[in-house]
């Protein structure tokens, strides 16, 4: 499997046992040789899983896990790759993508993914493979 993007919503699905991809999701991220994913991402995280109904516990701990598995890259979002972004969100009044999801796109480009463990539909809009059916 070519190396892929993990989205809020897709570590979402990775997370929560009831969310009704987390078996795809478990075995696509079980054969993935090599995940991206960044700082803002895991941010989204943390009230996502709440809203969602998850203890914040164990929410934190999935992400301090997260971080330690070697072929997991997590990206900090500096103040360069922050302005991209605001660049791109500015590119594409008509979209409705979020800051999380314009760096995410700006990354993949930089690095030639393709693939985004998303539920999200902006990833297609934007030309990438989304590997989860919301």
């Amino acid at each position: 499997m070519l190396p892929m993007l993990l989205d809020t919503s897709g570590l979402l699905c990775l997370l929560h046992k009831d969310e009704p991809q987390h078996a795809e999701t478990n075995r696509l991220y079980a054969q993935a040789r090599k995940c991206l994913t960044h700082s803002y991402v895991l941010a989204e995280l943390v009230p996502l899983g709440q809203v969602r109904g998850l203890p914040r516990e164990q929410v934190l701990g999935f992400l301090r896990d997260l971080v330690r598995v070697p072929r997991v890259e997590v990206v900090w979002v500096s103040r360069t790759l922050h302005q991209q972004a605001m660049d791109l969100l500015e590119a594409r009044r008509d979209k409705a993508y979020s800051l999380c999801d314009a760096v995410s796109f700006i990354l993949m480009r930089e690095r030639g993914f393709s693939e985004g463990l998303t539920t999200d539909k902006y990833f297609v809009q934007e030309g990438f493979i989304r590997l989860l059916e919301p």
